[in-house]
C-alpha cells in the first residue's frame, strides 16, 4: 500500500503542476479574478495534499498502520472532492456552462476528508509511538 500511495502522489503531483500551469496561462482573461482565486485555492490544496500523501506513503514504509492507510485514502478523496469540484466549477464557467454551482456543495466534503486524513496521521503516529513505548 505504501508504494501505491507514493505512485498516486507522484502522478497527482504531476497533475497539480500541469493544472497550475494551465490555470496561470489559459484561464487569464477567460474567467474573472474571483474564479482565478478559487482555481488557485484548488491547486494549492491539491499540491499540499500530494505532499501529505507522499509523507503518508513514507510513514507506511517505516511503520505499516491502518491509520496511515486511512489517511492516504482520505487525502486522495479530499483531492478529488475539494480540488476536483473547484476545478470543475471553473472549467465549466470558462466553457460558458451556467447553473452548475451545485458542484460547490461537494467541496466541503473534500475539506472534511482532508481534516480526517490529518487526524488519521496523528492517530497513526500516536498509536505507533504508544506501541513502541510499551514494548521497551
Amino acid at each position: 500500500m505504501a508504494d501505491r500511495f507514493l505512485k498516486i502522489a507522484f502522478l497527482l503531483g504531476a497533475l497539480a503542476v500541469a493544472l497550475g500551469a494551465f490555470g496561470a496561462h489559459a484561464l487569464k482573461g477567460v474567467v474573472d479574478e474571483a474564479s482565478l482565486n478559487t482555481y488557485r485555492t484548488a491547486q494549492q490544496y491539491h499540491l499540499f495534499h500530494v505532499l501529505a500523501l507522499a509523507i503518508t506513503g513514507i510513514l507506511m514504509k517505516q511503520q505499516p498502520s491502518k491509520w496511515f492507510s486511512r489517511a492516504g485514502w482520505l487525502f486522495v478523496a479530499g483531492m478529488a472532492l475539494f480540488a476536483g469540484s473547484l476545478y470543475a466549477l471553473i472549467f465549466l464557467k470558462a466553457a460558458g456552462v451556467e447553473h452548475m454551482n451545485w458542484l460547490g456543495a461537494i467541496t466541503p466534503l473534500g475539506g472534511v476528508s482532508f481534516i480526517a486524513g490529518w487526524v488519521s496521521l496523528f492517530l497513526g503516529v500516536s498509536r505507533s509511538q504508544a506501541e513502541s513505548t510499551s514494548t521497551r
